[in-house]
């Protein structure tokens, strides 16, 4: 059975953008003329572990992945930067890179090849639910 009672929040958090970024910066900074890469999937490509979602086990993933400029995730350098605390929450947001489209990145409307932490949230419905009504 598929699970697919999770949020992909999209709002990658950027490590570089391109080869002329001029150094490191901090993740927060505002970057003029900078439009990070957008995911274009209408739904979440990620699939819940069975066995996890029925206990209603949440977590967060961080991918660490790099696109090019056309927007194509390079696989080599995709990895998880932060575990959820659950090797199958960690594998089954692994396994979605490859489900994963994007627009590219742009520095002043030109695409650009960047790398990037992706969040991948495993969020339970029903726990989502209780939330509300609390």
């Amino acid at each position: 059975m598929r699970y697919n009672g999770l949020l992909l929040i999209i709002s990658p958090l950027l490590l570089s953008c391109g080869a002329d970024d001029g150094g490191a910066r901090d993740a927060n900074e505002p970057r003029r003329g900078f439009e990070p890469p957008v995911v274009t999937n209408p739904e979440a490509p990620v699939i819940y572990p069975e066995d996890l979602y029925e206990d209603q086990v949440e977590g967060l993933v961080l991918l660490h992945l790099f696109v090019n400029e056309d927007g194509t995730i390079v696989p080599d350098s995709t990895r998880v930067e932060e575990s959820s605390g659950f090797p199958q929450l960690d594998s089954a947001a692994l396994q979605s890179v490859d489900l994963l489209r994007f627009a590219p990145a742009r520095r002043d409307g030109v695409p650009v090849a960047t790398a990037f932490v992706q969040p991948v949230h495993f969020r339970h419905p029903d726990l989502a639910a209780r939330a509300e009504n609390q």
